[in-house]
């Protein structure tokens, strides 16, 4: 994993906008007044501004992107204030390649590092490891969805709320992605991380998690200030 004093290897760019293609598990969660993992990772001016009614973790298969096909996993633990209004914020973001890190950070601000990633698919469900350098970031375990599939887009999510903002490098990076597919319920059957290298959910409780299959993904071109 990239050391905060180290620069990333030279790869092509990729400006925004960004189309891409792909599915996800998504598990939207609560966690304890004063858990740590609410502010692990958030900018030191940015820390006292969380709140968090509900956190979100993702896992991502992104099979098409500009930059190459790629998987993510990434936490927002809540929203955080931005000059005069609150939008929410990716803490922590974890990719599989390099050229995602230097696009993602270039053109959204995004603080992605690089990792290594396992995804298996069994009869039971979906099984994600993140590893570092050998070192195990963390582990999570998915059941196999069941139940109706339902529509899912982003344009049922206020523009607040649907509103992304990253702070990096003295500027910050506003953005919403818009996005269709569909979802269906499944359960998140055990999780386990390195509080050292991703923000330590085991006290949270799970509201709901859902598998979203065949998602259609625009990153449209941000707004900066600074």
């Amino acid at each position: 994993m990239l050391a905060s004093n180290e620069s990333p290897p030279e790869v092509p760019r990729f400006p925004a906008p960004w189309s891409l293609r792909g599915h996800a598990w998504m598990v939207a969660l609560r966690l304890p007044a004063g858990d740590p993992a609410r502010t692990a990772f958030v900018p030191a001016d940015l820390c006292a501004t969380v709140k968090s009614a509900f956190a979100v973790l993702m896992c991502v298969v992104y099979d098409e992107a500009p930059c190459g096909p790629y998987r993510e996993l990434l936490f927002i633990p809540g929203t955080m204030h931005f000059g005069d209004a609150r939008h929410p914020s990716i803490s922590r973001i974890l990719v599989s390649t390099w050229e995602s890190v230097v696009n993602g950070r270039n053109n959204w601000g995004i603080p992605k590092d690089r990792a290594d990633f396992d995804w298996t698919r069994s009869e039971t469900g979906d099984h994600w490891r993140v590893t570092s350098e050998g070192r195990e970031v963390c582990s999570l375990e998915f059941t196999e969805p069941t139940g109706v599939r339902l529509p899912l887009s982003t344009a049922w999510v206020p523009r607040r709320l649907g509103t992304l903002a990253q702070r990096r490098d003295g500027r910050t990076c506003y953005y919403r992605p818009e996005a269709t597919g569909s979802l269906r319920l499944c359960r998140l059957r055990r999780w386990c991380f390195d509080p050292e290298l991703f923000p330590d959910l085991s006290r949270a409780t799970v509201l709901t998690a859902a598998r979203i299959e065949g998602f259609e993904m625009v990153f449209p071109v941000a707004r900066v200030v600074g």
